[in-house]
């Protein structure tokens, strides 16, 4: 329980640290014009500034009444769109279980509709004692357009084994072939997202269930015997939208 409640602490300052406030520059011309961006040069006759629009711009001091950093302003949530989302965390699990908290690591490739409604679809990798890959589609539902807002999401497909399998043979005394499968994975969800400019980050919990299984045969007597695990665990997980 202390490992779980450390985990949860590291990743919430994580996410803090990440968004800091960040600066831009600023320049207010005489003629009342305001140009936001990124100051590139300052020489003694002229500012040069990349604007927020990526156009660069060069005025001549003379034309220059003021410039300063400003704190960047929130300007609202993506209303649609397509985006990349990378994510990592940990299943924990009940301490009397083999794999106490297995590694997992996402990438999603999503679609914004009006704001609220995220589809996506997305595939990664966690280690339960062998190697599998999640592939899944996802729903999530963005609670407000707010820059701090939570979130709801529902999460399903399965797992596909990565590993290699152990083949046995005649360096094994017992003759013992394993394979090892996947199974069917979903999850459902809460969580809460941190706005910025165009990406996002947010730390998820959700209640995440997990099929595994892995068959021995004998290859000398063909005896085969199969064996499942079914994991329910709390994931726990950061990640980045862009």
């Amino acid at each position: 329980m202390k490992k779980t409640i450390l985990l949860a602490i590291t990743l919430i300052l994580c996410t803090l640290n990440s968004y800091s406030q960040k600066t831009r520059d600023v320049l207010y011309l005489k003629n009342g014009s305001i140009i936001k961006g990124t100051l590139l040069e300052i020489s003694d006759d002229q500012y040069k500034i990349r604007a927020t629009d990526k156009n660069i711009f060069v005025f001549k001091s003379a034309e220059v009444d003021k410039f300063v950093k400003e704190a960047s302003g929130f300007e609202g949530r993506k209303n649609n769109g397509f985006g990349l989302a990378m994510e990592a965390g940990f299943l924990v699990g009940s301490q009397k279980n083999e794999y106490d908290a297995p590694f997992s690591f996402d990438c999603l490739l999503n679609y914004t509709y009006n704001v609220h409604h995220i589809f996506g679809a997305g595939a990664g990798v966690e280690f339960i004692g062998q190697t599998y890959s999640p592939v899944f589609a996802e729903y999530k539902f963005i609670i407000s357009d707010r820059k701090t807002t939570p979130f709801i999401f529902f999460r399903g497909g399965t797992l596909k084994h990565l590993g290699k399998d152990d083949n046995g043979g005649t360096g094994n005394p017992s003759y013992i072939q394993t394979r090892y499968k996947g199974g069917a994975s979903f999850g459902i969800g809460t969580g809460i997202s941190w706005a910025r400019e165009d990406s996002e980050t947010y730390l998820s919990f959700c209640f995440r269930y997990a099929e595994t299984s892995y068959t021995t045969e004998n290859i000398v007597s063909h005896l085969t015997n199969k064996y499942s695990t079914y994991y329910k665990r709390l994931e726990i997980k950061l990640g980045f939208k862009f």
